[in-house]
């Protein structure tokens, strides 16, 4: 597995997927992924076209997928762990910002991630990171926000009611604050140190930031939990899951953190 096979791929969806970018996709669910979460003809469309392709490509490998689950290729390999439509709500709304993210895994964990790729379905930016090799946007290499002052803060919520109090504090501490509704892009955008970091305080799958987890370290970021947990030990599975904190650098990082956790030690 190379991050060439994964930008294959990637071309291969925006030809299917970005060629009707400007028209709705539909919006009927055709049931339920192994997620739990609907699924929808495009969700469905961009998985059969990633396995089919990883498929072609004869290589044993174990898959880990929002929509399919857990799927073993010639007997499986190394993980292949992929959100095909990350901002799936977005995509079937009209809202041009979701993308697909996949990541390759040489053993069980967060830590033994080595390959990264997320490409903008709209626009057809690639985004990708190989480890110790850093992280590039359409083959230009990128790096994190490297001063300390909070431009704009990308977050995440899926109940706003129960998730928006606890990061206030750090929201209001924003020039800018940007809720997108795909965390994968997001994590490429503070990768590429157009956002300084992303919050996401409701945990979030583990196919949702697998690939930005690189992307954000390769490029100098940090990337814990609201905690300040590591992730590296976190397990590849479908129930994996975690609030999310990934900054452009240490001094942001300690900044949101101290913010967040005031007052709970």
């Amino acid at each position: 597995m190379t991050i060439e096979r994964l930008r294959a791929i990637g071309r291969r969806l925006f030809e299917e997927i970005g060629g009707v970018r400007l028209r709705p996709f539909s919006t009927s669910s055709i049931g339920r992924g192994a997620s739990g979460d609907k699924t929808f003809p495009i969700d469905k469309t961009a998985e059969d076209t990633i396995i089919s392709c990883l498929e072609k490509g004869g290589e044993p490998l174990s898959i880990v997928s929002e929509e399919c689950g857990l799927k073993d290729l010639r007997g499986g390999g190394r993980k292949v762990i992929i959100d095909p439509i990350d901002g799936s709500k977005n995509a079937i709304s009209g809202i041009p910002y979701y993308c697909t993210s996949i990541a390759v895994a040489e053993g069980d964990s967060f830590g033994t991630i080595s390959l990264a790729y997320v490409i903008n379905l709209l626009t057809g930016d690639e985004f990708w990171a190989e480890v110790g090799k850093g992280a590039f946007f359409n083959s230009d290499r990128i790096s994190c926000q490297r001063d300390d002052i909070f431009y704009l803060i990308a977050y995440e919520t899926q109940v706003p009611g129960r998730d928006l109090p606890p990061i206030a504090p750090l929201l209001s501490e924003a020039r800018k604050t940007r809720c997108l509704g795909a965390i994968a892009l997001d994590l490429s955008y503070v990768a590429y140190g157009a956002a300084s970091l992303l919050v996401s305080p409701a945990p979030s799958r583990g196919f949702d930031f697998a690939a930005g987890w690189l992307l954000v370290r390769e490029a100098g970021g940090i990337f814990t939990d609201t905690a300040g947990n590591p992730l590296d030990g976190l397990l590849i599975e479908m129930g994996t899951r975690a609030p999310l904190l990934a900054s452009g650098n240490s001094l942001l990082h300690e900044k949101a953190l101290g913010i967040l956790n005031a007052g709970t030690t």
